[in-house]
């Protein structure tokens, strides 16, 4: 018995240090641009779901889905998330072909799990993908205001559909947007010419 436990524990060693030779000579290929096995992808897919079924508060949605918080929602989603994950206007990202990962694209692949688990996910980021945790950006109503969004994209009110009608993915709110465009339009201020008497003017010299 004790040959089997052993046998069992060195063939464990041994695995590791396969994995580990292989991971640290350089043959795992790290390349953004190579679609994920479906090994990989199967796998990582579950490891999430059950970390954060099991990690996730379970708390409830204080916000309302109302307009209000909706256009909220709907403003955020599109300067922190859109450049990702698409939006009601752009349903595939600029970045949906280049993430490894590949980051969902929310119209065509709804964000369904519990708004308790979308919360946590949008907080604290995915480990080893590009989504970050917003913890430091957002607060947490800001935060809830994005999961109700997300919640009710396919039923958006016409004012948080019009959020997106004029504005790139991943553009910021408005205000911000066209601070920028003026900011880039405007030419640089003209350098100050000195005064005439000044640039003529001798040096001054120690008496001899």
């Amino acid at each position: 018995m004790k040959g089997f436990i052993w046998g069992v524990i060195l063939t464990i060693v041994a695995g590791i240090g396969v994995v580990l030779t292989v991971a640290l000579t350089g043959h795992v290929n790290m390349r953004a641009d190579v679609p994920p096995s479906q090994l990989e992808t199967e796998i990582a897919i579950r490891a999430m779901d059950a970390s954060v079924a099991r990690n996730a508060p379970k708390i409830t949605n204080p916000i309302t889905a109302d307009e209000a918080n909706l256009v909220a929602g709907a403003t955020i989603y599109r300067g922190h998330c859109a450049a990702c994950h698409g939006d009601p206007v752009h349903q595939e990202s600029p970045l949906a072909k280049t993430l490894n990962p590949p980051a969902p694209q929310f119209m065509t692949d709804s964000a369904d799990m519990p708004e308790n688990h979308n919360f946590y996910i949008t907080q604290h980021g995915i480990r080893l993908t590009a989504m970050p945790g917003w913890e430091n950006a957002l607060n947490e109503h800001e935060i809830w205001q994005v999961v109700t969004f997300l919640a009710h994209m396919d039923s958006l009110p016409p004012a948080a559909q019009k959020v997106f009608a004029d504005a790139q993915p991943g553009t910021f709110g408005s205000s911000n947007a066209a601070a920028a465009a003026q900011a880039a339009s405007t030419p640089p201020a003209a350098p100050a010419h000195k005064p005439a008497a000044a640039s003529h003017a001798k040096p001054h010299t120690k008496p001899s």
